[in-house]
């Protein structure tokens, strides 16, 4: 018997977790700014952390040529032995830390890091530290996952870096579970200056709380050293992937490093959730580590970037900005100019032509008056990107 689907049916419920996933709304800007485009509007695109130059040539050129065999497998859960283990080697070359490859898991991108990461290490219910301007998918996906964010609200005294106090008070008014943080961070750039960094390895350690560190824009900073937390506590879960400083973010292909105990329940998580990271991300991805020139070079034009915008941004009216110590971000206080970001984006692209993330993606409370501005785009992005709000806001 055929089911008829004209009948009137009732909608179908939506989960709980499902509900309460707030939107991520540089996701959203990026698709209004692509149906702007698809009508013929030109648009200067600043509201998404992806480089705009291509993955390196030698990982272009190692993916095809995996192509041109044809084959593409599963590989181990925990990805292509070669590729783990050349990414403990990038630590020993890097950061002077021994991290073995067994302990290196291979993942589709940082996202399914974090999910493989949670799960391991968290029960439903469990409150998790995680920094306040953040990642959105932090919050997110611990909600889905039936977690607790706990925020870390950072502070300008601070330079808007988490401390060992802050996590301290957190646990102290209700115990956490776990702590989170990033490091150049996200909307900010800021960098966690390598001294604090081990004070709050030192700090979750003696909360007995796991300790994840997103590393994932390490090698783009200007100026300022970038530690990994294994430099301080070799129990840390580290998350990191391809997308950023290499290039890659279509791509999909991103690692974690974990403690010996968290091997195995990682692999099995793994195993079920997505088999395996794509073969031919990961062929492409051994080859990143041979591009340190090209990687330098967009490196280069991002501190370009950064620099123009630092001079210019000022005279507009833009120039309250949290440190931008790295990644590829400022993160702005619009305060003067409106007290509702999300509408003043969504004008600053239907009149400018400049699409960029309100702050409420980052900060739920205080983010009603702050812009995330990317400049992982060309010089010439950022130039007119200036031209046109300098018009805008006259």
């Amino acid at each position: 018997m055929r089911c008829d689907p004209t009948l009137d049916r009732p909608a179908l419920a939506i989960s709980r977790r499902a509900a309460a996933v707030a939107p991520f709304l540089a996701m959203d800007v990026m698709a209004a700014a692509a149906a702007k485009r698809r009508s013929g509007v030109d648009v200067v695109h600043m509201e998404v952390g992806q480089p705009s130059a291509p993955a390196p040539r030698p990982v272009i050129a190692a993916a095809q040529a995996a192509l041109a065999d044809g084959r593409m497998p599963y590989t181990e859960a925990l990805g292509l032995p070669a590729l783990r283990e050349r990414i403990g080697r990038h630590y020993a070359e890097t950061y002077g830390v021994a991290v073995a490859p067994e302990r290196v898991v291979v993942t589709t991108g940082s996202s399914a890091g974090f999910v493989l990461a949670f799960l391991a290490l968290f029960e439903a219910g469990a409150r998790v530290g995680v920094p306040q301007p953040g990642y959105p998918a932090y919050r997110n996906i611990l909600t889905a996952l039936d977690l607790v964010p706990a925020p870390l609200v950072l502070r300008r005294a601070d330079r808007f870096a988490p401390t060992g106090d802050l996590i301290r008070a957190a646990h102290a008014e209700n115990p956490l579970s776990g702590v989170l943080v990033m490091s150049p961070a996200n909307p900010s750039g800021t960098v966690i200056d390598p001294a604090r960094l081990a004070e709050l390895c030192v700090t979750a350690a003696d909360l007995g709380l796991p300790f994840v560190s997103d590393e994932i824009y390490h090698g783009l900073s200007y100026g300022v050293p970038t530690a990994t937390a294994l430099q301080f506590d070799p129990r840390a879960v580290i998350i990191n992937s391809f997308s950023k400083f290499y290039c890659m973010t279509g791509w999909r292909i991103g690692w974690m490093v974990v403690p010996e105990e968290l091997v195995r329940p990682v692999e099995r998580l793994a195993q079920n959730l997505y088999i395996s990271a794509p073969y031919l991300s990961q062929v492409a991805a051994l080859a990143a580590f041979d591009a340190l020139d090209e990687t330098h070079a967009i490196r280069d034009g991002y501190a370009r970037n950064r620099a123009l915008l630092l001079d210019a941004l000022p005279a507009i009216g833009l120039g309250e900005v949290h440190p931008v110590d790295g990644a590829f971000y400022l993160y702005a206080d619009v305060g003067r100019l409106t007290n509702d970001a999300r509408a003043f984006c969504r004008r600053m692209l239907d009149e400018a032509g400049v699409a960029a993330t309100p702050g409420l993606d980052f900060d739920p409370d205080e983010g009603h008056h702050h812009v995330r501005f990317s400049f992982a785009g060309a010089t010439a992005e950022c130039e007119e990107a200036v031209r046109r709000l300098r018009d805008w806001l006259r």
